[in-house]
C-alpha cells in the first residue's frame, strides 16, 4: 500500500530532524497532495512554520530520489493542530487525561459515536471513556475515525 511505503520511507528523516511524524495523508484529486503531520517529541514545544519548511525541504530531497509517487503531486507539511487525529495505540496514550472524539466501525451499545475524557488505553487494546456519568469501553481495533477535542 503507498500509505506504508510512504510512512517506511518518510518517518526516518523526520525523526532524524527531531520530529514525530504523526499522519500522513495521500490524495489523489486535483492533481494529488501528500499531506505529512508533524509535531514535537516534547509535549511543551509546539511546531513552528520554519519545522514545517526545514522538514518540507528535507522530504522533498528523499521523494524525489526515491520517486514513490507517479506523476505530480503538491507536498504540504504542518502540525497536526488541536484537533488532532488519533490513529496509533501511542497517539491514545499520549493523551490520556483529554476529550477526544471516537467514532467506531461498528455500533457499540447501540451507537457509533463517542465523545468523552479518555481515562485509560488498558492492557488489552481498549480505550476507556468517561462519559455521561458512565465509564465505557471501546476496542482501538475498531475504530473508524477518533480525534483529540480541543480544551475551550
Amino acid at each position: 500500500m503507498l500509505r506504508d511505503q510512504l510512512i517506511q520511507l518518510l518517518q526516518p528523516v523526520v525523526v532524524g530532524l527531531g520530529y514525530e511524524l504523526w499522519e500522513l495523508e495521500y490524495v489523489r484529486a486535483g492533481g494529488g497532495v501528500l499531506r505529512l503531520y508533524i509535531d514535537s517529541t516534547d509535549p511543551a514545544v509546539p511546531i513552528t512554520v520554519e519545522d514545517c519548511a526545514r522538514t518540507s525541504r528535507k522530504v522533498s530531497g528523499v521523494l524525489d530520489g526515491a520517486d514513490p509517487i507517479p506523476g505530480e503531486y503538491t507536498l504540504e507539511v504542518s502540525s497536526p493542530g488541536l484537533d488532532r487525529v488519533l490513529r496509533t495505540r501511542a497517539h491514545f496514550e499520549r493523551f490520556v487525561g483529554e476529550q477526544v472524539h471516537v467514532e467506531m466501525s461498528a455500533a457499540v451499545n447501540g451507537r457509533k459515536r463517542f465523545t468523552g475524557q479518555l481515562t485509560e488505553v488498558s492492557q488489552d487494546g481498549d480505550l476507556i471513556l468517561r462519559m455521561e456519568g458512565t465509564t465505557l469501553r471501546l476496542p482501538l481495533d475498531g475504530i473508524h475515525k477518533a480525534r483529540l477535542v480541543p480544551a475551550q
